[in-house]
């Protein structure tokens, strides 16, 4: 077997325990009330933040751990590092949820959905989503093909969002106020299609928003039935913000990355959510 048709089949491993994972309830993830759920911010291929992620969830030995990933593709390249290798962290992202498919889940990001609709997104002057699958290319050959549609099923196997007991909800963003009005939040619990993805879609409007008002937190309050948001997608170089005293914005693509441990068992409040923010880099 081929390194492209060993890296091939763990796609599609991952993307079919994605689908059949046994928290899942249409595109949503339900968490239990026992265990922790450790939440991070766009990872954006950052090899040393993921490792040192897998370190502290040490999952092998901590069994009612669970880990929510998300952003992991199209990373800030460097003239040190000058190609986009975030497939190869996609890949060891891919292989976690195989080794531990009840305790590795992941939520879909915007930078997915350009990946799989081909639509343009630029970082310094880059188009990311050519340099991805240029890199994947240069990595595989004459079998790039074989792995990016492999990729492929994998970023459409991803869940939307995900709950917890103790009404935390986690997505990669939140609609923005202008497309508030127009969200339909049924997507959640059902699998998303093409016109849900598509730029007027609600899986779209979820990942892609930004700007989040007061106002606009108190309505996704009512309909999502959450009293807390976490989310990634709005770049924090601090590594966290608040907005509004209802979102929490997280970043664990850099040296100031951060991410959440959350207690499932035990109520929470804005200000115990933001205590156990730690920063990545404090991780041996």
């Amino acid at each position: 077997m081929t390194d492209a048709a060993q890296a091939a089949e763990v796609f599609l491993h991952a993307a079919e325990l994605n689908r059949t994972d046994s928290l899942r309830r249409g595109s949503t993830l339900e968490f239990p009330n026992y265990g922790q759920l450790v939440v991070t911010g766009d990872l954006h291929g950052n090899v040393r933040n993921f490792e040192r992620l897998q370190r502290y969830c040490d999952l092998e030995h901590y069994r009612p751990r669970h880990i929510i990933l998300h952003e992991i593709i199209h990373e800030e390249v460097s003239p040190a590092a000058p190609r986009d290798n975030s497939h190869e962290v996609l890949l060891e992202a891919a292989r976690w949820k195989v080794d531990f498919p009840d305790q590795v889940h992941f939520l879909m990001g915007n930078h997915d959905i350009a990946q799989l609709t081909g639509s343009e997104i630029t970082k310094n002057g880059r188009l990311v989503t050519e340099e991805f699958e240029d890199s994947v290319t240069s990595a595989y050959g004459q079998f790039g093909s074989q792995v990016m549609d492999a990729i492929r099923s994998f970023l459409y196997s991803l869940p939307l969002a995900a709950r917890t007991p103790n009404r935390v909800f986690i997505s990669h963003s939140l609609p923005g106020p202008r497309d508030l009005p127009a969200f339909d939040a049924s997507v959640l619990n059902r699998v998303a299609n093409a016109e849900d993805v598509n730029e007027r879609g609600s899986v779209h409007m979820l990942v892609w928003g930004r700007y989040q008002t007061a106002e606009e937190l108190e309505s996704l309050r009512e309909l999502l039935d959450a009293d807390f948001f976490l989310c990634g997608h709005q770049p924090q170089e601090t590594g966290y913000d608040v907005l509004h005293e209802r979102l929490i914005i997280l970043a664990s693509d850099h040296n100031h990355g951060v991410y959440l441990p959350i207690d499932l068992s035990k109520p929470v409040t804005l200000d115990s959510l933001t205590r156990n923010i730690r920063p990545l880099a404090a991780i041996a």
